[in-house]
Parts: structure tokens; sequence; C-alpha cells
């Protein structure tokens, strides 16, 4: 990573595809956190909406808190303490819908300005970060 970049937060879908082998950005999971020097940093809501989505498709909800467990990845985030901030960002972006997730996410990149967030979502090049500014991506290509 640059050296402008501190941290990195990490959304669902990559923790999703680099557990599950038939996920279309799989590869590109695998290959970028093997890059990366962990902990990387993320939410609760993240976790749980890994947890769903990994069920969902047929993989391990499990290894979601593995990969905490294991020091890949760290939580560093209050919900309770940055609520009037993400109800202000779910009432902004409710046409895209955002989610709980996406709306931490975002919060957790206000609140680090120097980081990127890794994530197979393109509702982050829509996303803005303190209400106007662009969030830098950490994204497989193309999207």
């Amino acid at each position: 990573m640059s050296g402008s970049i501190e941290s990195l937060v990490v959304d669902t879908g990559p923790i999703v595809a680099v557990l599950l082998a038939g996920d279309q950005h799989h590869a590109w999971a695998v290959d970028a956190f093997g890059k990366l020097t962990p902990p990387l940093t993320t939410c609760e809501s993240v976790v749980s909406e890994a947890q769903f989505v990994l069920r969902r498709l047929g993989g391990d909800p499990i290894k979601v808190l593995e990969l905490l467990r294991a020091g890949l990845l760290e939580i560093d985030f209050s919900l309770q303490s940055e609520l009037d901030r993400i109800l202000e960002l779910q009432r902004s972006y409710r046409n895209v819908p955002m989610s709980l997730a996406d709306a931490c996410i975002v919060r957790m990149s206000e609140l680090r300005p120097r980081c990127r967030v890794m994530t197979t979502d393109s509702d982050f090049r829509i996303y803005r970060r303190n209400r106007r500014n662009v969030i830098p991506l950490l994204a497989p290509p193309g999207m």
C-alpha cells in the first residue's frame, strides 16, 4: 500500500470472497489479503452480514469469526457512539439504499482520513465521506 494510506477498512464483500472459492472475486481477494499487513479493521455489522451471506451461499459462517481470532481482522467501531452520523448517512442514501454495514464502513472511513475501504460493492463509488469526499477504495479491477 502507498505510504500516504495508514489503514484499511474492510467491507463484507472481500471477506465473503476470500472465504468462498466460488465467489467471482475470490482470486482477487486471496491475492489482495495476501499482500496486506493484518490486522485489517472492520465492524460488527460487517461480520454479521458476512456470516449471513456466507451461510446463504453455502459457505461456513464460522470462518468469519476465525479470521477475527487469527488476528487478520479486528473490530474497531462503536455503533452506539456513532449513531447520529449513521442515521444521517442512511437517511441521505435511502434511495441506494445504504445498509447498516455500509453506513458503518463510510463512518469508519470518515474517522480514519488516511484509509482506504476494501470492497466489492460498487455503491462505494456513490457514497461520500464527510458529505462530499470520494472514498479511496481497494477494489477488484473494473468495479
